[in-house]
Parts: C-alpha cells; sequence; structure tokens
C-alpha cells in the first residue's frame, strides 16, 4: 500500500497551577489564540531538498497574547499512549531539518501572525519513506490568575494552557515500503455494546491512512454483514486501535474478513474466527 493523505488533529492540554495556604480554587480560561487552517503539514522532498510553509495564528481575545513556538517527536499507540519526545529522539524524526521564526511572538487583539518554517531534507541518499515530527504552539499563561480570599488576597488559581501540535510530515519521494501488521482481535462489551477490537500497526517506512472493515459470515458461509471503523492516519512504527459494533450480529461463530484499503491498487486481508457467547 502506498500513502494517502488524511489529517489526524493533535491538541494537547497542559495545566499551571499557582498555589497559596487556601481551600478555595477557581478555573481561568487560556488566551484564545487558534490556529488557522489544518494540523497536519505535508512536503513531498528529495534528498537535499527545500521548502517553505506556514502557520497562521489568530488572537480572539481583546487583549494581546504571547505565544511560544518550540519543536518536539511525536509517536502514537493503540493502547493510547502518546509520546512528544526530544527534537531528532526518533530515526525518523525530521525536527532537524526544520528551522522556525519565530519561537517567541506576541499577537494583537483580534489579529492574526504567520510563523515561518524551512524544511532541509539531508542530501543523504540513503533517506526513504516518511519522516515527521511536531510544531508545538503554546500561548504563555498570564501569572497572578486566581480567586480572592475575605482579605482581598489571591489564595490559589488555576489555568488551562491548549497547545496545538502542528504534525510536518516529509515524504521522501514514493520511497519506503508500506507494511501492516494486525494483532490483538478480541470481543470486548463497553456501555452494553459487543465491539470487536482490532490493533494496526505500521511496520512499513510510509504512513498510511487506509479504510478498514471487517465482514461476517456464518458457519454456512453466507454473508451477515460488513462492519465499518473509523479512517486513521498510523506512522511508520506507530499503531491505532479499531472498533467494530457488532452488537446487532446474532450470538455464534463467524468467519471475519478484515480488510484494509489504502485506496489504491493493493489492499490488506486476512481472515479469523470469532466467536460471540451470549
Amino acid at each position: 500500500m502506498t500513502r494517502i493523505s488524511h489529517n489526524r488533529e493533535v491538541v494537547v492540554k497542559r495545566f499551571f497551577c499557582t498555589f497559596t495556604l487556601a481551600l478555595v480554587l477557581a478555573s481561568s480560561p487560556a488566551r484564545a489564540v487558534s490556529v488557522l487552517g489544518g494540523l497536519t503539514h505535508q512536503m513531498i522532498l528529495a534528498p537535499g531538498e527545500k521548502k517553505e510553509g506556514t502557520i497562521q495564528l489568530f488572537n480572539k481575545e481583546d487583549v494581546a497574547a504571547r505565544v511560544r513556538i518550540s519543536q518536539t517527536d511525536y509517536a502514537f499507540f493503540a493502547d493510547g499512549r502518546t509520546l512528544y519526545d526530544e527534537p531528532g529522539s526518533s530515526n525518523r524524526s525530521n525536527a532537524g531539518w526544520i528551522n522556525v521564526s519565530p519561537t517567541n511572538v506576541t499577537i494583537p487583539p483580534n489579529e492574526s501572525v504567520s510563523i515561518f518554517y524551512e524544511i532541509t531534507a539531508p542530501g543523504d541518499p540513503g533517506l526513504t519513506g516518511t519522516y515527521w515530527s511536531i510544531i508545538m504552539v503554546e500561548p504563555i499563561a498570564e501569572t497572578g490568575t486566581g480567586v480572592e480570599g475575605r482579605d482581598g488576597k489571591v489564595v490559589l488559581g488555576i489555568q488551562t494552557v491548549i497547545r496545538y501540535a502542528i504534525q510536518i510530515i516529509s515524504d521522501i519521494g514514493d520511497t519506503g515500503s508500506s507494511t501492516i501488521n494486525v494483532t490483538d482481535n478480541k470481543v470486548v462489551v463497553r456501555d452494553g455494546k459487543t465491539l470487536l477490537q482490532t490493533d494496526v500497526v505500521n511496520v512499513g517506512e510510509r504512513w498510511l491512512s487506509p479504510s478498514v472493515w471487517t465482514e461476517f459470515y456464518d458457519k454456512d458461509g453466507r454473508y451477515v454483514g460488513r462492519f465499518d471503523s473509523n479512517r486513521q492516519r498510523v506512522l511508520p512504527s506507530c499503531s491505532v486501535r479499531h472498533l467494530f459494533d457488532l452488537t446487532s450480529v446474532p450470538k455464534g461463530t463467524y468467519t471475519a474478513l478484515f480488510v484494509i484499503d489504502n485506496g489504491d491498487d493493493r489492499v490488506f486481508g486476512t481472515t479469523y474466527e470469532v466467536r460471540l457467547q451470549p
């Protein structure tokens, strides 16, 4: 399979607390800075090639907002883990290829600013497949926000700061293998629903964003139905979890055909037995 594009939005919440001796708690919203456009930027590069990109930020508030720009690596897994490691930690990180400017900016009230980045692929002919990292946009929390006690002093304040993670994905031409593994097939019951849980691992070198479904057949080979899961992008060495709602399927033993279709002439399929017990 080869790569097709699909956005996966990443928004990270971070909490800042300022404490004094008190038993009062209050919440104060972060400055309403938003990212205009998608949270995924994809570029096709050849070794040694340079390209430029722009991230547009908008301040919805009536006061100026300060923003910090940083870089990090990024990985995610079917069990729910998400890693934001030091830039350049992964062997598929392109963080070292990217220069970002500015790294601190003040956005005037109700206005937008542009963050520029330049990405240059190394001239290594051995580069292959997909490389990626994160440009993190983080509003700088105002200090001193809190709740006044009876004596008029601030006793405790909490601010919620939303960080936006913009994925910068670089594909080295059409190079790299596209290979996946299907793991951990099992039936689970959640909130009264019977679900087939299947994990998909990208063990190749290119990112994928396939359509995924399973078809059920009874013991006599009769078609029972098709069950679809949400489409998800999966980067190399990362994994995602697909859930199929089987609540309407009668109890029994079935042959399940699991299909992963990346939208080209390469379709992955495997069969396995599924038992739905009373």
